[in-house]
C-alpha cells in the first residue's frame, strides 16, 4: 500500500538538533503551478494544465554539518494517480498535517540510529501510554492513530481503485475488448454489492477466497471457459492496482484455471455451404455480400462491421482492416469478391460499408451491436436450413480456409501450403495456423482402405 512513509528516509531519530531554533520549514504543496485557492476561477486549460504536472509535497530540514536548512524529497506518496483535483488535494492536506506531526515529534532525517517504522511504533507506545494514565473521548484517544496511519496512507476504496483500473483500461484495450472487460468488471461489482460489501471500504478486503468464491458463482451459471475468461480479467484488474502500487501483489494469478473444451463453429459440407449461398443471394443480398467477406477474404465477422468505404481499395484491390491484435492490416482482394462488389465510387468513403439495409451509410452503435445484428440476422437463415447452434458466420472462415488448403495440396507440399495460407490467413506465426487448422479438421489424411486388407 503507497503512503508517504514509504517515500521518506528509512533512518530517523527522535532527538531534536538544537533547542534553540527550528530544525524544519512549514511543509507546504505544490500544486502544479497554481494557486489552489482560485481554482475555481481558473480556465479549463489552466486546470488541465496544473494537472498534468506532479503535485507534492515538499519541505526543509537543518543540515548538522552545514546548519542550513536543506530542501528534503518531494513527497507525493501516488497521488498523482487521481486525475481530480479534489482527490489530490484532499489527501495531500491530510498527509502536510501528518509530516507536520512527524516533525514536531522528532523526526530527523539526517540521524540513522532507529528505523522510521521504530519511530512511529515508539509514539504510538507513548500515546497509548498518555491513553491510559488519563480517561479521555474515545474520539481524541484515536486522533493520534487517525493522524499516524489512517491519514498518512493513501487508502485506496474499493470504487476508487475499480474507477482507476477501468480508466487505465480504456486506454491500452481497443472497443470490444474493453467492453466485454468493463462488463465483466461490473458483473463482480454487481455480485459484490449484492453481498453487501461497501464500496467506500478499502480495496484490501477484497481477497483471493472472495474472488473464488464469486468464481464459483459464474461457473454454475454459466462454464468453465467463462469463469476462467472472467478469472483472466479480474486478474488484469488486480495486475493494474498492483502496477499503480495500490496494492502489494496480484493475488488472482494464483487462482487455478480449469480445464474446458473449447467451441467452435462446425465447417459447412460443400452442399450446404452452395445451398445457403443461393438462399442469401435470392433473400438477403446484404448478408449475403457480408458472408462473403467471411468466406473470400477470412476475415473475423466484426472485422467486417469495422470496414468503412474507404477501407476498400479497388485499383490496387486491398482492403485495410482494423484487426484485433494490430491497428490495421493490408490484405488482397480477390477478384472472386471484387466481381461481386456494387459501384461504390459514389458512396461516402466515411460512411460503413455494412449497414442493416443497405451498402455504404451511417450506423452508429457499438460493434459488439453490429455483430450481433449480423449475427440474429443469420439465425433465420439457420433456422430455415434447420442447423443447430454448432454452425454461425466463424464456419464460413472455417469453410472456405480448408477448401483452400484442399485445394492448395493437390500441387504443393504440406509446408509449401502453410507458408501461402499463413499470408493469406493472416495468422502471425506458422504454429498459429497449423493449431488453428488442427482445430477445424482442415488437413485430414486420404483414405488408408489398403492399409486394412
Amino acid at each position: 500500500m503507497s503512503s508517504f512513509f514509504l517515500l521518506l528516509q528509512r533512518v530517523h531519530d527522535i532527538v531534536h538538533d538544537s533547542a534553540m531554533k527550528l530544525n524544519y520549514s512549514e511543509p507546504k504543496i505544490y500544486t502544479g503551478g497554481v494557486d489552489i485557492a482560485s481554482w475555481s476561477k481558473l480556465s479549463a486549460k489552466d486546470k488541465k494544465a496544473a494537472l498534468s504536472k506532479s503535485w507534492y509535497i515538499y519541505y526543509s530540514f537543518r543540515n548538522p554539518t552545514s546548519g542550513k536548512l536543506e530542501r528534503q524529497s518531494n513527497i507525493k506518496a501516488g497521488v498523482n494517480l487521481y486525475k481530480s483535483k479534489r482527490n489530490r488535494y484532499h489527501i495531500l492536506v491530510k498527509l502536510k498535517e501528518s509530516l507536520e506531526y512527524v516533525l514536531s515529534q522528532g523526526f530527523n532525517p539526517y540521524k540513522d540510529n532507529i528505523s522510521l517504522a521504530e519511530f512511529i511504533e515508539q509514539l504510538l507506545s507513548n500515546e497509548k501510554d498518555e491513553i491510559k494514565k488519563k480517561p479521555i473521548e474515545k474520539e481524541t484517544a484515536l486522533s493520534f492513530e487517525e493522524k499516524i496511519i489512517i491519514d498518512t496512507t493513501i487508502s485506496y476504496s474499493i470504487q476508487e481503485s475499480f474507477d482507476l483500473a477501468l480508466d487505465t483500461k480504456s486506454k491500452v484495450l481497443n472497443g470490444i475488448s474493453y467492453q466485454n472487460f468493463r462488463n465483466r468488471i461490473n458483473r463482480f461489482k454487481k455480485w459484490l454489492e449484492n453481498e453487501g460489501c461497501d464500496f467506500k471500504q478499502n480495496i484490501s478486503i477484497i481477497d483471493k477466497k472472495l474472488v473464488i468464491q464469486y468464481l464459483n458463482t459464474v461457473l454454475q451459471t454459466t462454464s468453465p471457459r467463462n469463469r476462467n475468461n472472467t478469472r483472466t480479467d479480474i486478474s488484469s484488474l488486480f495486475q493494474t492496482l498492483e502496477d499503480n502500487e495500490i496494492i502489494e501483489n496480484n493475488f488472482v494469478k494464483k487462482i487455478n484455471v480449469l480445464k474446458s473444451i473449447p467451441e467452435r463453429n462446425k465447417t459447412y459440407t460443400t452442399t450446404e455451404q452452395k445451398d445457403i449461398f443461393k438462399y442469401l443471394e435470392k433473400h438477403d443480398a446484404v448478408l449475403y455480400l457480408f458472408v462473403q467477406f467471411i468466406s473470400y477474404n477470412f476475415l473475423r465477422p466484426v472485422e467486417v462491421c469495422r470496414l468503412k468505404i474507404g477501407d476498400i481499395d479497388l485499383i490496387d484491390k486491398k482492403i485495410y482492416v482494423r484487426a484485433k491484435n494490430k491497428p490495421v492490416k493490408v490484405k488482397i482482394i480477390p477478384d472472386i469478391l471484387i466481381n461481386q462488389l456494387p459501384d461504390l465510387s459514389k458512396l461516402n468513403k466515411h460512411d460503413f460499408l455494412f449497414t442493416p439495409n443497405k451498402i455504404g451509410g451511417q450506423w452508429e452503435t457499438k460493434e459488439n451491436n453490429k455483430r450481433d445484428y449480423f449475427t440474429k440476422q443469420f439465425k433465420k437463415v439457420k433456422d430455415h436450413f434447420g442447423l443447430g447452434k454448432d454452425y454461425g458466420l466463424y464456419s464460413f472462415r472455417h469453410t472456405f480456409i480448408t477448401k483452400l488448403y484442399k485445394e492448395m495440396a493437390k500441387t504443393a507440399t504440406p509446408f509449401e501450403v502453410k507458408s501461402k495460407l499463413k499470408l493469406i490467413t493472416g495468422h502471425a506465426t506458422m504454429d498459429a495456423l497449423e493449431l488453428y487448422l488442427r482445430d477445424i479438421d482442415a488437413v485430414l489424411p486420404e483414405d488408408y482402405s489398403n492399409l486394412l486388407k
